[in-house]
């Protein structure tokens, strides 16, 4: 029988633990919709408390908590969301917030994700200016996807607040990877999400669950939220099946976050060694290495066939990300298999 792959394509490829299936299998469960879920309540509340917002909603996905926000902050007339533009909303939700919430992006370039108070400064419209977009809204990522899982920091965030609350704009904490960024920093969550209208926590990366994420607000803005997962199609029934899931990762896979980080650093070290390769190790602070070789496309099927699976993110740059089903061996079998391509 052949070796299990590693599959360093995303952390989103994490399957459930037996500890998580026994949590699935056992938990209560009622009608969602009813509020009638304590399993599902639970959590809403446990992610309420840990980002410090009042209510919070558990929805399918963090694209929905994404596009939910969108609908939340931003008006049919012609107004515009601030943010990196190699962020998720802006490149890789197929264009919701556009075809959904009618918004328009205005994309800061920002190759690590990061910007600063003063990007913001100037990205903004002229208040009064009818012929311009309205600027409605400014989204952070944390940790940032394509800037290689960056940490964005406490004082940049709370820059770019401050300029963003003299202009009126909300503000939206897209926090896929939150967990990832407390663990590298050891801030709190409640502190990265304080300040901004909406934030949201995903459980089908790093933590491992199957599905879901947990959108965070005020209670008036939760209780709108509530009609639009209802018209997005995101409103279940037994959710607490995968609440469970979700409950358990904050109860068992949250701490282990610094394995896959050690993992990710041990990996990108080893990339570094190795000919034809392009990154500085000293710029992954989180689950996720990004680096250059000669030919993306052609390396990751060689890999392929060693069973190693990586994500080519161009012609010439790829993305490898360490979660809880590849360890320190999965990662040395990987720098195996980069070694005897790269030198082929």
């Amino acid at each position: 029988m052949s070796a299990i792959p590693v599959n360093l394509v995303s952390d989103t490829q994490t399957r459930p633990t037996e500890g998580m299936r026994k949590a699935i299998a056992g938990a209560e469960v009622g009608d969602e919709q009813k509020l009638d879920d304590p399993t599902t309540t639970a959590l809403q509340e446990r992610v309420a408390e840990l980002l410090g917002h009042e209510a919070a909603l558990f929805l399918p996905s963090g694209t929905m908590c994404n596009l939910i926000s969108c609908k939340l902050h931003v008006g049919s007339t012609g107004e515009e969301i601030i943010l990196a533009a190699n962020s998720h909303v802006a490149s890789f939700e197929a264009g919701g917030a556009g075809a959904i919430t009618h918004a328009m992006t205005r994309q800061i370039d920002a190759p690590t994700g990061i910007f600063s108070g003063a990007d913001v400064q100037a990205a903004l419209r002229p208040a009064g200016d009818r012929y311009s977009p309205v600027s409605a809204m400014v989204a952070v990522e944390q940790t940032t996807n394509m800037g290689g899982g960056r940490v964005w920091p406490l004082a940049a965030i709370r820059e770019v607040l401050e300029v963003a609350r003299s202009h009126g704009l909300r503000a939206h904490l897209d926090g896929a990877r939150l967990l990832n960024a407390t663990a590298a920093s050891g801030d709190e969550p409640a502190a990265y999400a304080a300040g901004f209208d909406t934030a949201w926590l995903d459980f089908s990366k790093g933590l491992g669950a199957p599905v879901g994420a947990v959108l965070a607000s005020s209670s008036e803005l939760i209780e709108r939220a509530w009609r639009f997962k209802q018209m997005l199609g995101g409103s279940m029934r037994q959710s607490g099946m995968l609440a469970a899931a979700c409950l358990h990762a904050l109860d068992y896979h949250v701490d282990r976050l610094a394995e896959d980080h050690a993992n990710a650093r041990a990996l990108a070290e080893g990339l570094a060694e190795l000919p034809g390769v392009q990154i500085d190790p000293a710029s992954v602070e989180t689950n996720i290495v990004i680096f250059e070789v000669s030919d993306a496309l052609a390396l990751t099927t060689a890999l392929a066939e060693e069973g190693v699976l990586v994500g080519p993110l161009s012609a010439r740059r790829m993305r490898a990300v360490t979660h809880l089903d590849v360890d320190a061996a999965g990662v040395e079998r990987a720098l195996q298999a980069f070694s005897r391509a790269l030198r082929a």
